[in-house]
C-alpha cells in the first residue's frame, strides 16, 4: 500500500472506539498495536480497514466502520426473514428504521425467541452460520419434567435423528419442580429444529425455547424486540473464530 493510500492507524483506532487519536498514538509507540500480525510502532502507518487485521494488546479490533453488526432479541412469533410476502411480522419490521441492507445470521424457528444477529457483512454471515467453525449456541428450553441425569448423558453422547446423529456440547437442568423443567443445552450446529428434535428424542418435547447466547455474545437483559450493536470484544472474538 502506498503512503497516500489507506487511513492512518491512529485514526482507525479512534474510529473503532479504542480512545482518542492521541491515545491511539501512545498505544502505537508503546508497541501494543499489531497490523496483520506485525507490531507497528510508526505513527505514519496507513491501513486498509476493509482488508487489514488490527489488534491492540493481542485482542482483535473491528476497524471497518462501513460494517454493521447488531444483536436482536427476536420475540416469539416473529418470522426469521427480512421481509415476508404473507405479511407476517418479521425481522425486517424490527429494524425498519435502519438504512443498511441487513441479513440475518442463521435463523430461529418462528416459535423460538432470543438472540439472532443482523449484519450487512455477507461473508461474516456465511462463515458464522457454517458448522465447520464450531460457534457454540446456547438455548434454554421449558420441557415436561422431571428430567433424569440419564437425559443429559444421552444428549452429550449423541442421539440418532432421521437426518443423522446429533450431540450436545453441554447440557444441564437449570430448575425443575412438579411437571415442569427448565434446561440449558449447548450445540454448535444449525440443522432445522435441531434442539426441538433432540429433546423430543429423549422424551422431553419443548414447550418453549429461547437462544440465550451465540459464541461470546449473550442476550443479557436485552428486551424482546430490542437491538444493540455488538461490542468490540464480542465482534473481535467472532472475527477471530471465523478467521476473517
Amino acid at each position: 500500500m502506498g503512503e497516500s493510500e489507506g487511513i492512518r492507524l491512529q485514526k482507525v483506532l479512534a474510529q473503532a472506539g479504542v480512545g482518542s487519536r492521541r491515545a491511539g498514538e501512545e498505544l502505537i509507540v508503546a508497541g501494543r498495536v499489531e497490523v496483520n500480525g506485525q507490531v507497528v510502532t510508526t505513527l505514519g502507518t496507513r491501513v486498509d480497514p476493509s482488508r487489514d487485521s488490527v489488534r491492540v494488546d493481542g485482542k482483535r479490533i473491528a476497524v471497518d466502520d462501513t460494517k454493521v453488526y447488531l444483536v436482536l432479541n427476536k420475540p416469539r412469533g416473529v418470522v426469521s426473514t427480512m421481509s415476508d410476502p404473507q405479511g407476517r411480522r418479521c425481522l425486517g419490521d424490527l429494524v425498519s428504521d435502519r438504512p443498511e441492507r441487513l441479513f440475518h445470521v442463521g435463523r430461529l424457528d418462528t416459535d423460538t425467541e432470543g438472540l439472532i444477529l443482523l449484519v450487512n457483512d455477507g461473508e461474516f454471515a456465511h462463515r458464522l452460520a457454517h458448522p465447520s467453525y464450531g460457534v457454540q449456541k446456547t438455548y434454554v428450553a421449558e420441557v415436561p419434567g422431571p428430567v433424569s441425569p440419564r437425559v443429559g448423558r444421552a444428549l452429550r453422547e449423541g442421539v440418532e435423528l432421521e437426518d443423522g446423529p446429533a450431540r450436545a456440547d453441554a447440557f444441564r437442568v437449570v430448575h425443575q419442580s412438579g411437571g415442569k423443567a427448565m434446561v440449558e443445552i449447548v450445540i454448535h450446529e444449525g440443522r432445522k429444529h435441531i434442539v426441538r428434535r433432540m429433546l423430543a428424542e429423549v422424551g422431553h418435547p419443548v414447550r418453549r425455547l429461547a437462544r440465550t447466547s451465540l459464541g461470546p455474545v449473550k442476550i443479557g437483559d436485552l428486551a424482546p424486540g430490542q437491538v444493540r450493536p455488538l461490542s468490540q470484544a464480542e465482534l473481535g472474538t467472532l472475527l477471530d473464530t471465523i478467521e476473517l
